[in-house]
């Protein structure tokens, strides 16, 4: 759906034009998995599957939200309705960055928002930080808030970590708001400073697919919380403010300190080791070795499975059938316990890979995945 069916819809929906539409992609992280909430390094580049939204501000308090996507009508909340975890359905997200917006101090004073996705949701590619940022965005614009990217995306966090419950770090909004078409962005999220990496691969005669296992996955779930607070508690262990102190070339010892405490070094190796994949990968793309990233990524899977434990049989079956099939590279991406697996192959492979893990599916008796082509798109963005 495009941004003049969206717009057109809101016509129908409220009956007057809306003031603008806005568009915010969806992500595929390249690297650095688990890595945002403990201050260290992620990669992740926008897709072109976006959340548009069409927008009309309101003086009255009041907030009217609805989706293309989702059977129902018109959900309207007052002012008094905004209340962190009031909210189990998806209007809990735009919601959360009005109130976010709100308790921050700046003046939103309600809106009228009609949303449409192609983003595919659960399936770790950030359905829900798309639906933040470009309500954030919108509102942003329409009431001349004057916040830079990096503070939407801060504000989308808080919504999503309080209003909704998740205890997600900060790479998937910041993707959404920063990333740069034909780049993935290199981001410290300590200091939230970014650098943007060319990566071209159609150029270098390779492609990126994406293959979404359509195992569902929600990040306000007990594991992903369960993960963080381990990784918080490995750190307070190690006597640090976050495992990004850790350096890599003290992974040894700080291992060795946490004695037979097996939770705790698996969970700290992990998030070290992938902090290094990811300064791996920069230096590697930067230096123009772009096949050589293959390994990388599945020694990342590998650490993702055994180390975070968060991999399931289908992403799995992904990774191994792929790799089989002659990938370069192969692992899951996003939070894990199902979604998606990023699969790095030369073009000419990747009809060969696509088959073969259509067919290890059917023969597994799984549904059959999703696969395209991931190409890096812009970020978000006013579309009129």
């Amino acid at each position: 759906m495009g941004a003049e069916q969206v717009r057109a819809g809101f016509v129908e929906l409220y009956g007057t034009a809306p003031d603008g539409v806005w568009s915010a992609p969806g992500r595929v992280n390249l690297i650095g998995e688990h890595t945002d909430y403990n201050d260290g390094f992620v990669m992740p580049f926008a897709l072109p599957h976006t959340a548009i939204a069409a927008v009309a501000r309101r003086e009255d308090g009041v907030l009217r939200l609805h989706s293309a996507d989702v059977e129902g009508g018109v959900v309207e909340l007052g002012p008094e309705d905004l209340a962190p975890e009031s909210d189990r359905n998806w209007t809990a997200y735009p919601a959360g960055v009005v109130w976010a917006l709100r308790e921050a101090g700046h003046p939103v004073t309600g809106a009228d928002i009609h949303l449409a996705s192609t983003v595919p949701s659960g399936a770790g590619l950030s359905s829900s930080a798309a639906l933040e940022v470009v309500v954030a965005l919108a509102l942003n614009d329409l009431f001349e808030l004057g916040l830079q990217r990096w503070q939407l995306a801060r504000l989308c966090q808080r919504a999503e970590n309080v209003y909704v419950g998740a205890p997600t770090g900060i790479m998937d909004q910041t993707a959404s708001a920063c990333c740069e078409e034909g780049h993935a962005l290199f981001l410290d999220t300590r200091d939230l400073s970014q650098k943007q990496i060319p990566f071209d691969l159609a150029a270098e005669g390779m492609r990126l697919l994406v293959v979404d296992t359509r195992v569902k996955h929600a990040h306000n779930e007990g594991e992903y919380g369960k993960r963080r607070a381990g990784c918080e508690r490995g750190a307070a262990l190690l006597g640090v403010d976050a495992l990004r102190d850790i350096a890599y070339e003290d992974l040894d010892g700080a291992l060795a300190r946490l004695g037979d405490d097996e939770e705790a070094v698996r969970l700290v190796r992990h998030v070290v080791t992938e902090d290094e994949r990811v300064e791996k990968v920069v230096a590697l793309l930067e230096s123009g070795e772009t096949r050589a990233i293959g390994p990388v990524l599945v020694a990342g899977h590998a650490s993702l499975r055994d180390d975070f434990r968060i991999s399931c049989p289908e992403l799995d079956l992904v990774v191994d059938t792929a790799l089989a099939s002659g990938a370069l590279g192969a692992r899951m991406t996003g939070g894990g316990f199902g979604g998606s697996a990023i699969v790095l192959a030369e073009a000419t492979d990747v009809d060969t890979i696509t088959k073969a893990v259509e067919e290890a599916f059917a023969a597994g008796g799984h549904a059959a995945p999703r696969v395209f082509e991931a190409v890096p798109a812009a970020g978000a963005r006013r579309l009129s």
